[in-house]
């Protein structure tokens, strides 16, 4: 009698993992999770030895690393220690916490901001106050991942519409206009695919049908506008988002999340919202570094046109090479790739010229559509562009994408 292996739904899923990561181990295609040694500046990063060119930082403005930042982090740290007494709401507010919430305030040109311990919980957290079971969000279909999950957790009715058209969020709701509670949340830089919400058109469809809109700033922060303030600076309707949420982890080389808003939406998610209430307060050191780094954004206004100049200067040598970046306008830059193979394909060959660059392939975007999703920084000089852009011409050749 043949003996029967009982595997449950969890096991399967363990086991099917397993085998994807090994199949690419086998083929010396896996490069997630580098360990990198070194951080050589803004630009560039020591793995196993070698030195490679970074086009995979979130660091937009490349902060990371700056002495301003580092000095005064590292006073916070032998002031207050490596952490606080506890959760914000009893025992782990420090003085430090609310002159960091000022200073979003005063940078995103709100009367209020409170910080979270990650962008993820904040999103999770704000979602799910704001709305819940009976009430109507709307999301971009290329919203991120913690946007749909906040949603999902909050128990509200979801509908997504088509990304970036507007026709087919009017008609959602039109559809639904006789919701008392409405909420369209949407990026303002989409992550996979760089290009930029019609927060115009959006603002416009969120008036006329009495809903509130949320942007999720991720991406957009440092990045758009001539002062980096962001998405609504950079189409000159300041003022004109409810809820504006962003992180202290990307342009911001710090750790943790925000909502910026008014008065009372603050109040609300400082005694309401789950994510505030049982997480643990930011380090001191990283809410010091946060703090430090939106003052120096404003102090040292270069590095916003640079970044924009990167980034154009790396979609132009992109598509003059035949690669397609899809709809990209920030430094956010896919290339696309089609298959999961190619996308594999393409990474090996750019990190054995020592460009660290990473795929991106289902599920997180569709199939068909796997990609490579290149960034540039304030922190990269025209050379090192034009050299990537080389690099990636000589390799997408050899793949067949170009």
């Amino acid at each position: 009698m043949s003996e029967t292996i009982d595997v449950n739904g969890i096991d399967m899923r363990i086991r099917a993992m397993d085998e994807r990561v090994q199949a690419l181990h086998d083929r010396d295609m896996y490069f997630y999770n580098i360990p990198v040694s070194e951080l050589k500046g803004s630009a560039e990063v020591v793995v196993d030895g070698r030195t490679m060119l970074m086009l995979a930082s979130y660091g937009y403005l490349g902060l990371l690393g700056h002495p301003r930042i580092n000095d005064n982090a590292a006073a916070a740290l032998r002031q207050y220690g490596t952490g606080t007494h506890g959760v914000r709401l009893l025992a782990g507010t420090l003085q430090l916490h609310l002159e960091l919430e000022r200073t979003i305030a005063d940078f995103k040109q709100t009367e209020d901001a409170v910080t979270f311990s990650s962008g993820y919980v904040t999103n999770l957290a704000a979602i799910s106050t704001l709305v819940g079971r009976h009430d109507m969000v709307f999301c971009d279909k290329y919203d991120h991942a913690s946007i749909v999950d906040g949603c999902l957790l909050s128990g509200a009715d979801l509908k997504r519409f088509r990304h970036n058209d507007m026709e087919h969020l009017e008609m959602l709701l039109q559809r639904h206009a006789d919701s008392v509670t409405k909420l369209v949340i949407v990026d303002a830089v989409f992550s996979m695919d760089g290009d930029i919400i019609d927060l115009p058109r959006t603002v416009e469809l969120c008036r006329k049908y009495d809903a509130c809109l949320m942007v999720d700033e991720a991406h957009s922060v440092g990045v758009l506008g001539k002062t980096g303030r962001g998405v609504e600076e950079h189409f000159g309707i300041q003022g004109s988002v409810d809820v504006k949420m962003g992180t202290l982890s990307k342009t911001i080389p710090s750790v943790g999340g925000y909502i910026a808003g008014s008065r009372g939406l603050i109040n609300l998610m400082k005694h309401a919202a789950r994510g505030f209430i049982f997480s643990a307060a930011i380090p001191p050191a990283q809410a010091a570094a946060a703090k430090t780094a939106f003052d120096v954004i404003l102090d040292e206004p270069d590095r916003i046109g640079r970044v924009q100049r990167n980034a154009a200067q790396f979609i132009r040598g992109l598509r003059s090479a035949g690669f397609d970046t899809m709809q990209s306008e920030t430094a956010i830059v896919p290339v696309l790739c089609g298959t999961d193979e190619k996308a594999y394909e393409l990474v090996r060959l750019c990190q054995k010229e020592n460009i660290f660059v990473l795929p991106v392939v289902s599920p997180a975007v569709p199939d068909g559509m796997a990609r490579l999703r290149a960034t540039v920084t304030a922190g990269h000089t025209d050379e090192q562009i034009e050299h990537a852009v080389s690099v990636l011409e000589k390799a997408g050749k050899l793949v067949g994408l170009i």
